[in-house]
């Protein structure tokens, strides 16, 4: 095999040339710009799927609570706060997430959302409504007659 010289001063070519390493750059720009914002949407909404899925262990926490030791058991919604409490257990939102309460107005007080869950497996009823930079809701429902907590994700894309 022959090796021919590349330059005519005689020296063989061994590196990138600016213009290769400028659109190299270019192109990891652009997918960068891309990427990065997609990848802060896709952590935003993981994080609240797993604060919604927390919130639904709380409210079955609290109805098994309740069945288990025969005393009524509470828990609190603050849309204050954005939070959500059963004894000692609390789920907090992020500061772009709104919390809304439904629930009986026998039971709430002080500005606080309650659904309670009695001994007999039923619960008071209503349910909480999540709402992400007021174009993404998830709502949460507790039955009445059955203390069942059922969720509706909304739109699949969030």
């Amino acid at each position: 095999m022959v090796r021919t010289l590349t330059l005519t001063t005689g020296i063989k070519s061994r590196g990138f040339t600016l213009v290769e390493i400028v659109a190299a750059l270019t192109v990891v720009g652009l997918v960068l710009a891309v990427a990065v914002p997609q990848s802060i949407r896709f952590y935003e909404s993981a994080q609240l799927r797993a604060s919604v899925r927390e919130t639904i262990t709380l409210l079955n926490s609290a109805r098994y609570e309740a069945v288990a030791s025969g005393i009524a058991q509470d828990v609190v919604i603050s849309p204050r706060d954005g939070s959500i409490r059963f004894a000692k257990n609390q789920v907090d939102f992020d500061s772009n997430v709104e919390v809304a309460a439904h629930s009986a107005k026998e039971v709430n007080r002080d500005g606080f959302g309650i659904i309670r869950f009695y001994p007999d497996g039923g619960a008071s009823g209503g349910g909480i409504d999540i709402i992400r930079d007021g174009d993404y809701t998830v709502k949460i429902a507790v039955d009445w007659l059955v203390g069942r907590v059922d969720v509706d994700f909304g739109r699949e894309d969030a």
